[in-house]
């Protein structure tokens, strides 16, 4: 995933087919599955398939997990349901081999930033990419300045929404190879298409 000066998109957390009807329309870069059964935005394999098929081939479909077992990691990008994985568990770099023996997919590894050492954690990993995020749900950034100068493209996440992701963008030094979004996008709990919109028009105003 290389470096450009173009801020990528990911929208996160799609949970039926007007979700994708609307990211067709906006065609950002990534939009992600998430296979977590205990979050709320759980999709279920069979309905990520169907969405699947509906999706702009342009878009490239990311699978979001927690500690699952390589293979069914594996299963899914073999059958095309995703492109990519990304892990947001305590999958250390001996899982990461494991899965890479499965499957040439791209790995994004999340990571919770919290200290400066926690970007340099980051930094040194052996994933294809990572994503940085606050990690405590509810919408809520960290602090920007830990990840100052950091040395590799890296995915943005942690309370982004429409209203602050340019200042986000604009805010960070390297600016984010990628920005992903939630609940930033969503109301009352499911995604709201004006705001995918404003949120999707917002970064790529972003000179």
């Amino acid at each position: 995933m290389a470096e450009s000066g173009i801020v990528k998109i990911k929208l996160c957390g799609m949970m039926c087919r007007d979700d994708i009807i609307t990211a067709n329309e906006l065609l950002p870069d990534y939009v992600g599955f998430i296979f977590v059964s205990y979050r709320k935005r759980y999709v279920t394999k069979e309905a990520a398939a169907d969405m699947r098929r509906i999706l702009d081939p342009r878009i490239h479909a990311v699978g979001v997990f927690i500690d699952e077992a390589p293979e069914a990691v594996a299963e899914l990008c073999r059958e095309g349901i995703i492109d990519s994985a990304q892990l947001h568990g305590s999958e250390d770099e001996d899982y990461i081999s494991r899965l890479r023996a499965l499957t040439d997919a791209p790995i994004i590894k999340a990571f919770r930033i919290r200290s400066s050492s926690d970007a340099a954690s980051a930094a040194r990993s052996t994933a294809d990419a990572v994503l940085l995020d606050a990690g405590t749900g509810g919408g809520r950034t960290f602090d920007w300045s830990l990840i100052k100068g950091f040395p590799r493209p890296y995915f943005l996440a942690g309370g982004l929404d429409p209203e602050n992701v340019a200042r986000a963008i604009s805010g960070t030094s390297p600016r984010p190879y990628a920005v992903d979004v939630s609940s930033g996008i969503e109301t009352d709990g499911r995604k709201d298409a004006s705001k995918m919109r404003a949120f999707v028009r917002a970064v790529r105003e972003c000179k």
